[in-house]
C-alpha cells in the first residue's frame, strides 16, 4: 500500500496559504535565537493529517522569510499526530537547501543537512554553486574538498560544480587543474556535464582548439548543450566551417537534432560574418523543421540585414516578426539605427531613436551611443552631448567610447578648453574616461603652444586614476615641451621615457637633436643617441643616425659660414 509520501497530487493553495498566514503570526525569528526553539510549534498541529511531500515543498517555496520555512520544516520532521506516518523526502530536503542557500545561510543549512545525514555529493554541489554564485572561490573550493572527504573522493556533482564555479569566475588556471585531477585520479568518470563544462571554459578563453580536442575526445556522448557550446565558440571566433561541420555531425547522431539555439547561434554567427546568404538558408531550414523562432533569431538576421545595408528588408523581417506574435525590442531598433547610419540617412537614424522614446521603449547605452556617434561624424558634437546628458536624466551611463568620439570631434574643431570641460565632467555623467580619453586630449594640448601647464594637470589627474603614459604620449610631450621653449622639461621627459623602455619616435629624435644643435649642444644631441640606443629599443638605428648627422653637419656649415664672415670684417679693421 502506497503512502501519502507517494502522492503526486498538487496540495490546495488555500492550504499553502492558511499555513503561510499562520506562520507569519508565530513569527519565527533566526535558529540560534532562544525565541526559535522555545516558540510552540502545536498550532501547525491541525495540518499534520494533511502532511505530504508535495504540500512541504509548495509552504517552503511560498516563504519570504527563512526562518518561517525552517520552522515549518523542522515541525514537519516530526509532527504530532502523524496520522500518515509522513517523512520527508530528498525533494523536500531540496526544497529547504535552496531557500537557506539562497538567503546566504550556509551555517543553518549546512547543520540541518549534517543532523539528518543527507549532507552528500549532491547536496555539496549546491554548496559549492552558491558560494560560487556570491564570488567566494575560496569557500567553494573548501565545499569541495569536504565532498571528497564525505564520498571517498567519487563526488562528480562536486566536480562539476566547482569547474562551473571556476568557468564563471574566468579562473582558467584552477578550471585546467581541477579537471587534470578528475582525469588523474581516475576516481570519477566524467560525465556529459563535466565535458561541456570543461569545453564552455576553453571557448571562453579562446581556446578554440582545445575545446575541439576535449569535445572529439568524450568518452560519453555529446548532448544538445556540448553541441551548442562547441559550434557557438566556433561562432565567436568566425569560423563558421567548424562550427557547420559540428551542426553535421549533431544532425548525423540523430540523438540530439539542432534546436532553437543552435541555428539561432549559426544565424548569428553568420550575419557577424557578413554572410547574409547563409545566414537565410539557415533561417529556411529552422522554419521548415519546425523549430520556434524567438526575438533572438529574428534580431540576428535584422542585425545582419542593417550591417548590409538592407534597411527596408530589416523593416519588413521586424514585420514579420511582429505577425508571428513576437514584440521588437531595444536591439532590434538599435540595428534598424546601425542600419540607417551605415547607408548615410543620418537624420532618419535621428528620428527613429525620437520614435523609440516616443513609443514607450528605453533606448539602451547601445542605442544613444549609435546616434551620438553619428552626430560626430556629421561634426555636430553639441547634439552629441545633449544626448550625453538626455541618458544621464534617463539614469543610463553613457559608454566611454561614446565620449570619446566627442573628444576626437572637439579638438579636430579647435575646441580644447570644452573639451577638458566634458573630460572632467565624465564622473558626474556616469562615466569615468579611459587612456584613449586622456590621451586624445593631452596629445592635442600639446600642440598648442602655451598649454603644457594644463596637460600636465591633465597627465597628473590620468595617473591618480590608474592609466599609464604610453610611448605615443611621451613623444607628444617631448614635442610639446620643445614647442613652448622649455628645454629642461623636454629632456626630463625624454630620459623618463628611455628609462621606462619606450620607444622614442623618429620624429621626436628629430625634434631634440635639432634643437639642440641650434644651441650648440653637440655633445649633448650625440649623448641622447647614445644613451637611446643603449637603454631602450630603436628599430631602425640608421634612420635616427642619419637625422643626428644631417643635424651635426648643417651645425658645422653654420659654423663655418660664419668664421670667414669674422675673419673679412677683422682685415678690413686692420687696414683702416
Amino acid at each position: 500500500m502506497l503512502s501519502s509520501n507517494s502522492s503526486q497530487t498538487n496540495p490546495n493553495p488555500s492550504l499553502v496559504s492558511s499555513i503561510t498566514l499562520l506562520l507569519q503570526t508565530l513569527c519565527p525569528q533566526s535558529s540560534s535565537s532562544p525565541s526559535f526553539s522555545n516558540l510552540s510549534s502545536a498550532p501547525l498541529n491541525q495540518f499534520s493529517s494533511q502532511l505530504n511531500p508535495n504540500l512541504v515543498i509548495q509552504v517552503i517555496k511560498n516563504q519570504t522569510n527563512p526562518y518561517h520555512a525552517l520552522f515549518f520544516f523542522n515541525w514537519a520532521s516530526n509532527p504530532y499526530p502523524n496520522p500518515n506516518n509522513y517523512f520527508h523526502t530528498h525533494f523536500c530536503y531540496l526544497a529547504i537547501t535552496d531557500l537557506l542557500l539562497s538567503h546566504s545561510l550556509f551555517s543553518t543549512a549546512s547543520s540541518l543537512l549534517q543532523k539528518s545525514h543527507k549532507l552528500s555529493d549532491f547536496m555539496v554541489g549546491k554548496f559549492i554553486k552558491a558560494y560560487g554564485d556570491r564570488r567566494d572561490i575560496r569557500s567553494a573550493i573548501s565545499w569541495f574538498h569536504k565532498a571528497k572527504l564525505i564520498e571517498n573522493g567519487n563526488c562528480l556533482f562536486s566536480y562539476n560544480a566547482i569547474l562551473g564555479v571556476l568557468v564563471r569566475a574566468n579562473r582558467f588556471n584552477l578550471v585546467k587543474a581541477f579537471y587534470d585531477q578528475i582525469v588523474k585520479e581516475g576516481v570519477v568518470k566524467p560525465d556529459v556535464s563535466t565535458y561541456t563544462t570543461m569545453i564552455r571554459g576553453l571557448c571562453k578563453m579562446g581556446m578554440i582548439e582545445d575545446a575541439k580536442k576535449v569535445f572529439d575526445e568524450m568518452s560519453c556522448e555529446p548532448n544538445s548543450l556540448t553541441y551548442n557550446t562547441m559550434i557557438n565558440g566556433f561562432c565567436k571566433k568566425g569560423d563558421m566551417e567548424s562550427a557547420r561541420r559540428v551542426f553535421k555531425r549533431m544532425m548525423d547522431c540523430k540523438d540530439f537534432l539542432p534546436d532553437t539555439v543552435t541555428y539561432t547561434t549559426l544565424i548569428d554567427g553568420y550575419c557577424k560574418k557578413g554572410e547574409l546568404g547563409e545566414a537565410m538558408k539557415c533561417f529556411s531550414d529552422m522554419v521548415n523543421r519546425g523549430c520556434d523562432l524567438n526575438v533572438v533569431t529574428y534580431n540576428a538576421l535584422i542585425y545582419g540585414l542593417c550591417l548590409k545595408g538592407n534597411v527596408d528588408e530589416a523593416k519588413r523581417m521586424m514585420t514579420k516578426m511582429r505577425l508571428n506574435g513576437l514584440k521588437d525590442n531595444v536591439a532590434t531598433h538599435t540595428s534598424i539605427l546601425k542600419g540607417l547610419c551605415i547607408v548615410g540617412k543620418s537624420d532618419e537614424a535621428v528620428k527613429h531613436l525620437k520614435e523609440m522614446v516616443s513609443l514607450g521603449m528605453k533606448p539602451d547605452v547601445q542605442a544613444y551611443g549609435v546616434v551620438v556617434t553619428e552626430y560626430c561624424k556629421m561634426r555636430k558634437p553639441n547634439v552629441a552631448i545633449s544626448l550625453l546628458k538626455e541618458m544621464r536624466a534617463r539614469c543610463l551611463n553613457p559608454s566611454v567610447s561614446s565620449f570619446n568620439a566627442v573628444f576626437s570631434v572637439l579638438v579636430e574643431n579647435g575646441e580644447f578648453e570644452r573639451s577638458v570641460l566634458l573630460l572632467k565632467q565624465m564622473p558626474q555623467m556616469g562615466c569615468s574616461p579611459n587612456f584613449l580619453s586622456y590621451s586624445t586630449i593631452i596629445c592635442s594640448l600639446c600642440r598648442m603652444r602655451g598649454k603644457m601647464q594644463e596637460v600636465e594637470d591633465l597627465v597628473s589627474d590620468m595617473l591618480q586614476n590608474g592609466h599609464g603614459v604610453d610611448s605615443t604620449m611621451y613623444n607628444c610631450l617631448i614635442k610639446g615641451y620643445f614647442g613652448d621653449g622649455n628645454e629642461p622639461m623636454a629632456m626630463q621627459v625624454f630620459y623618463e621615457t628611455i628609462e621606462k623602455n619606450h620607444v622614442i619616435s623618429v620624429e621626436s629624435f628629430s625634434i631634440i637633436v635639432k634643437e639642440l644643435c641650434a644651441k650648440g649642444k653637440v655633445i649633448e644631441a650625440k649623448m641622447v643617441f647614445e644613451e637611446m640606443c643603449r637603454r631602450c629599443v630603436v628599430l631602425d638605428v640608421s634612420s635616427y643616425r642619419r637625422l643626428l648627422d644631417e643635424q651635426l653637419s648643417l651645425y658645422a656649415e653654420n659654423q663655418h659660414s660664419s668664421r670667414p664672415l669674422g675673419h673679412k670684417e677683422c682685415s678690413r679693421e686692420g687696414n683702416s
